[in-house]
């Protein structure tokens, strides 16, 4: 049998025919390269191959991210990668509700910064006795509201709630408040905006402009929306990671299953959601070993500034390992008959982040306080 020890070169190129993308600037293999002009915004793909190419605080390792595919191969034969399990949370949109597209947006507009200094308390939602932390403490915020009488998923009233409105609507249960309720607030106004002006007030009209396209759906979402616009300059290229664009791309299509308006035919263009939480799971694997004065700054817990090199590079680095991750996987043939794409790789790395919470806290992870991620 076909195992995941194949030539990794072998694996590249068998990816290429399928998927009909370059092979370019893999750190491994230094003289295939490809050369970018300097104004050219790249993909989030190739961002994060020539970020890895050229980075110096953040190293990845291919012992690593043969880990990684093992134990998604696992997960995969086990059942427990599956776009099935994206709406298992009660606060999570349902497909069934007509306002789920909407309600969707509003969620992703907001999903950034939810980690907190340390020794403090969590932001806490509790929704029907049930407490919440991070992205699903907003999800359940944004449930009560509804619940209260706020219609948190229509344009016109979310394009106006103010900073106290929207601090009163993602009130926590401890002494913690949310972060950047103010960048929060205009992140709201701003898309709640755009939407009425441009989309007659609904999602659904801008998915439909997609044509049934991950990427064509992306690129809407960042030039619709600067909010979304999640982009750097990296040793002087222009480098874009679209964490919270893409995340809203993959909800779509995860929420209603590749099904009707979450039909995407090219949805294994999207990367991972490059985030604090997801690389910690890639040290965890051994993808990733960061340089002694990086990691003494996690350790510290210093926040490193939004579009730095040691921040870029996590995140960047941390693309680049999934995506080679789940070249292996399209060549494995205990796995090229199942469904898996980066997306979906990167939702298992976060549920599984938060199962085994406790064995991988001592790893620390970066801090950034930014409206991206």
């Amino acid at each position: 049998m076909k195992s995941l020890s194949v030539n990794l070169f072998v694996a590249l190129r068998s990816y290429h025919k399928i998927n009909k993308i370059s092979l370019y600037n893999f750190s491994f293999f230094p003289n295939n390269k490809r050369f970018f002009t300097m104004n050219e915004v790249l993909t989030p793909r190739d961002s994060g191959e020539f970020i890895a190419s050229k980075a110096s605080h953040v190293k990845i390792i291919p012992d690593g991210i043969q880990k990684l595919a093992s134990a998604v191969e696992e997960a995969l034969e086990a059942g427990s990668i599956s776009i099935r399990g994206f709406a298992e949370s009660p606060v999570h949109p349902k497909p069934n509700d007509p306002e789920c597209l909407d309600a969707l947006l509003v969620m992703d507009a907001l999903n950034f910064s939810f980690w907190t200094p340390d020794n403090q308390p969590k932001w806490t939602v509790v929704y029907d006795d049930v407490p919440y932390t991070g992205y699903f403490a907003l999800c359940a915020a944004l449930v009560r509201a509804k619940k209260e009488g706020v219609d948190v998923w229509r344009p016109e009233v979310y394009s106006k709630l103010t900073e106290q409105q929207l601090k009163e609507i993602l009130r926590s249960s401890t002494t913690t408040e949310v972060p950047l309720i103010k960048e929060r607030c205009q992140c709201l106004q701003e898309v709640g905006n755009v939407l009425t002006t441009k989309f007659s007030g609904s999602f659904s009209n801008l998915i439909k402009q997609a044509e049934e396209s991950a990427v064509n759906l992306l690129n809407l979402i960042v030039s619709s929306f600067p909010c979304f616009r999640d982009e750097a300059t990296y040793k002087g290229q222009k480098v874009a990671i679209y964490k919270r664009a893409q995340i809203l791309v993959a909800d779509v299509w995860s929420c209603f299953e590749g099904q009707g308006q979450g039909r995407l035919k090219d949805i294994d263009q999207i990367t991972m959601f490059a985030d604090y939480r997801v690389p910690q799971m890639l040290v965890y694997y051994g993808c990733l070993e960061y340089s002694p004065q990086l990691q003494e700054k996690i350790a510290k817990g210093v926040d490193l500034p939004p579009g730095s090199e040691e921040e870029v590079e996590i995140r960047g680095c941390s693309i680049a390992v999934v995506d080679r991750a789940y070249q292996l996987l399209v060549t494995s043939e205990r796995t090229h008959n199942r469904m898996v794409n980066p997306v979906l790789i990167d939702q298992w790395l976060w549920t599984e982040r938060r199962r085994i919470a406790d064995a991988v806290e001592h790893l620390g992870y970066h801090k950034t306080r930014t409206i991206f991620y």
